[in-house]
């Protein structure tokens, strides 16, 4: 049987702790920061866990990322 490949979009989108949760990245953080208040920033900061619905549709594409 060939082997299952994880899915190379999604490995640096994506990260997965210790205990298996799947931490996603927020949009709206990554250019145009200037013109965009503290406040904005500061909520957009941080990596949230994946909800369960979603990572069930993503452990198969990240069988192999660790």
């Amino acid at each position: 049987m060939p082997k299952m490949k994880t899915h190379s979009s999604l490995k640096g989108r994506f990260k997965i702790t210790g205990t298996g949760k799947v931490r996603r990245y927020k949009a709206y953080r990554n250019h145009l920061l200037s013109h965009k208040s503290g406040r904005q920033k500061r909520v957009l900061a941080g990596n949230p866990v994946m909800a369960a619905g979603d990572v069930n549709r993503l452990k198969q594409q990240l069988a192999n990322l660790k």
